[in-house]
């Protein structure tokens, strides 16, 4: 079981101290103005949001959770005990001055989409709505889309991680994106595109990250003809193959 919990305009929470406001002075239609709230717009602001949300937490005791700046997931085996997690964590923010919309708290419920990820089972799954919007897209006809097909299926290494042999795959499509190259699509590119669409279509949940003294981490390392690979797998009692953490 999931619930999810997204803080309302959490910069603005936080007092910016009366020495520091001098450097956030700005001028509108010629009245001079200073933030006293941390502004959303401040490139630091991300970080000092997330690290002062997570003091909270942290200080207030809070249960297990994952927190990304001000959007927190908790989980449980039960929904009572993600309802009562949740619950916690909420109050723990009203009480450092937080403010929290009752439409942002999303759940307890069996599967739940945060970030982008789909959580199911304790497994981490792509969206089916990611799915969708690769298995639909045609075979690039220049650079750019192959670029842009590559940054859909691999984003910063992210859904890549559900895929066995990625890197080995997708060459074909990386070579025809070089600079110093003229755009060719044939047959091995074809092959390739339709191969990833199919893989993704097919990829396999990742997790959870088990702990205890029975569990097995197994990395299982190679190094064929297009570069070294990898996969981490986890074992516990009882299992044939175990469960993948990443490819």
């Amino acid at each position: 079981w999931y619930a999810a919990i997204d803080i309302a305009n959490a910069c603005f929470a936080l007092p910016i101290a009366p020495e520091c406001r001098a450097q956030f002075a700005f001028a509108w239609r010629g009245v001079q103005y200073t933030w006293n709230r941390l502004p959303q717009g401040w490139k630091h602001s991300p970080t000092i949001c997330h690290g002062l949300i997570h003091d909270t937490l942290e200080k207030g005791g809070a249960p297990e959770h994952l927190q990304y700046i001000d959007d927190i997931i908790v989980w449980g085996d039960t929904e009572k005990e993600v309802f009562e997690e949740g619950k916690r964590i909420i109050e723990i923010l009203l009480e450092a001055g937080f403010a929290i919309k009752r439409s942002k708290v999303k759940g307890p419920e069996q599967e739940k989409e945060f970030l982008g990820v789909k959580w199911q089972d304790g497994r981490r799954h792509i969206p089916m709505d990611v799915i969708n919007k690769v298995t639909a897209m045609a075979p690039p006809t220049t650079k750019k889309e192959t670029q842009s097909f590559l940054g859909t299926v691999g984003t910063v290494g992210f859904w890549r991680m559900h895929i066995p042999l990625y890197n080995q795959i997708v060459k074909p499509l990386y070579e025809v994106t070089r600079k110093k190259k003229d755009f060719k699509w044939g047959s091995e590119q074809q092959a390739a595109f339709e191969n990833i669409k199919q893989e993704i279509v097919q990829a396999m949940a990742l997790g959870p990250i088990r702990t205890g003294p029975d569990i097995k981490n197994i990395l299982y390392t190679g190094d064929g003809g297009d570069g070294p690979t990898w996969s981490l797998w986890q074992k516990a009692p009882g299992e044939t193959r175990g469960r993948p953490l990443g490819f």
